[in-house]
C-alpha cells in the first residue's frame, strides 16, 4: 500500500512540477512578447509609486495584458524597487520586458506635456507641445515670443502640472547676453543672475530643468558643459594649429559658427581662418564688427557702415591683426570641433553663392569672379521682390 501511496506522490508531485515549468515558460513568454496596445502610450510613474500601483494602471491602459505578470517578470530580473519618477513613451505593441526597462531605466521625461523655452539668435519663444499617442509624436499646441507677448494661460496652467516636462533649448551663436536675458524671462525658473557668463562658455544644447529651478546654477552647468566640450577637442587636436590656447580656439570656433550655418561648410570656414592666421593675413569677418558694436547685446538688424568696418575695435578683424579679445558669441560642439579640425585646404577666400551656401577660392582672381557673380544673384533677388511675385 505505501508503495502505491509513494508512486502517486510521486506522480503527482512530477505532474506539478510539469504544470510549473509549463505556466512559467508560458508567463516568460508573454512577459517578453509583444505587447497588446496599438498605439503609443504615454506612462506615468508617480513619485514614489509602487509596481503595484504602475502595474494596475498599464493593465487599465491596456499596455500589458497582466498586472500580475508584469509584477512577476520585474521581480524576477531583480528591478521590481528600481521604479524611476518620470512619464515615458512606449511604443505600439511593447512588450512587458520593454517597459519595465524604459520605467526603472529613468532619464528624461520623454511624453506627456512639454514646455521649451528656445534661445535663439534673433528672437526666443515658448512652445506647449503634446504627444499625439496615434503617432507618438510631439505636436505644437501654443506658441509665444516672451519679449513681446503676455504668457497665455494654456502655457502657465501646463508649468503647474507635475508631469510636465520642462526643457530650456539654447541655440549656437547666441551670446551669453542674450542667454542671460532669456532665462530672466523663463517663468518656471527662479533666482537672480548677477553677472553674465563670459562669451562663448555657455554650451548651446537642451536642458531638462525642475520648476523653480535656481537660473544660475542652470547657467553654471551650461559653462562647465562647454568647458568638457572645448578640452575633450582640445586634447584632440592635431599638430601644428595656430592656437595657443584652448580659448584662442573657442574665439574661432565663434566665428566659425557665425560665418556658416551650412554643417558640411563648417570645417572648410574654419580652415580659411586658419590659412588666413597662418600666412599674416588679417581675418576681415564681417561678424567680428558687428560684434565690436554690439558687444554681444542684441542683433545689428541692419548692414555695416563703412565708418563701423573702419573704426577699430578690440573685436574688428578689419582692423586688428590676429583673433579677436574673446568669442564673438557661444558656439556649439560642431563649431569648437570644426575649428580644431579644420579641413585641408588652399582656401583664403569665400562668399555666398546664393544657395545659403559659399563659394570657396584660393586666389584673389578666383574670389573677385565669385563675389562678382554673388553680385548678379543679389540684384536678381532684388528684382524678383521689386516686382512684388
Amino acid at each position: 500500500m505505501w508503495k502505491n501511496i509513494a508512486s502517486t506522490f510521486l506522480t503527482l508531485a512530477i505532474f506539478l512540477l510539469i504544470a510549473v515549468a509549463v505556466v512559467v515558460a508560458w508567463g516568460k513568454s508573454q512577459y517578453n512578447s509583444a505587447g497588446p496596445a496599438q498605439v503609443a502610450q504615454c506612462v506615468q510613474v508617480a513619485r514614489g509609486a509602487s509596481l503595484s500601483a504602475v502595474s494596475k494602471t498599464l493593465e487599465e491602459q491596456g499596455a500589458i495584458s497582466s498586472a500580475y505578470i508584469f509584477r512577476a517578470g520585474a521581480d524576477a530580473a531583480g528591478k521590481s524597487r528600481d521604479l524611476k519618477f518620470g512619464s515615458y513613451l512606449v511604443p505600439p505593441g511593447a512588450s512587458m520586458s520593454d517597459i519595465v526597462g524604459v520605467i526603472t531605466a529613468g532619464g528624461p521625461s520623454t511624453c506627456g506635456t512639454e514646455v521649451i523655452y528656445r534661445v535663439g539668435v534673433r528672437a526666443d519663444s515658448v512652445v506647449l507641445r503634446d504627444i499625439n499617442p496615434e503617432t507618438g509624436a510631439y505636436e505644437e499646441r501654443v506658441k509665444y515670443d516672451p519679449a513681446t507677448e503676455d504668457r497665455p494661460d494654456a502655457i502657465a496652467q501646463a508649468e503647474e502640472q507635475p508631469d510636465a516636462r520642462l526643457r530650456v533649448a539654447v541655440a549656437e551663436g547666441v551670446t551669453s547676453w542674450q542667454v542671460v536675458e532669456a532665462l530672466k524671462r523663463a517663468d518656471f525658473l527662479a533666482g537672480d543672475v548677477n553677472d553674465v557668463p563670459a562669451e562663448g562658455t555657455l554650451a548651446p544644447d537642451s536642458y531638462e530643468v525642475a520648476k523653480g529651478a535656481d537660473r544660475a546654477t542652470l547657467l553654471a552647468e551650461m559653462e562647465t558643459r562647454q568647458a568638457a566640450i572645448l578640452q575633450a577637442a582640445w586634447d584632440a587636436r592635431p599638430f601644428g594649429l595656430p592656437y595657443q590656447s584652448p580659448e584662442e580656439a573657442l574665439i574661432m570656433a565663434s566665428i566659425v559658427e557665425k560665418e556658416t550655418g551650412v554643417p558640411d561648410e563648417r570645417g572648410q570656414v574654419a580652415s580659411v581662418f586658419v590659412n588666413r592666421l597662418e600666412s599674416g593675413m588679417r581675418l576681415e569677418t564681417d561678424p567680428t564688427v558687428i560684434y565690436g558694436v554690439t558687444e554681444g547685446r542684441g542683433v545689428l538688424n541692419r548692414g555695416l557702415r563703412r565708418s563701423e568696418l573702419q573704426r577699430r575695435t578690440d573685436w574688428n578683424t578689419y582692423q586688428i591683426d590676429g583673433l579677436p579679445k574673446t568669442p564673438i558669441a557661444n558656439p556649439g560642439r560642431a563649431a569648437i570641433e570644426a575649428a580644431l579640425n579644420p579641413a585641408e585646404t588652399d582656401f583664403i577666400f569665400f562668399v555666398a553663392d546664393g544657395t545659403g551656401g559659399h563659394q570657396f577660392s584660393r586666389t584673389l582672381e578666383e574670389h573677385n569672379a565669385a563675389v562678382a557673380r554673388w553680385r548678379e544673384i543679389e540684384a536678381q533677388q532684388q528684382q524678383g521682390a521689386g516686382s512684388g511675385g
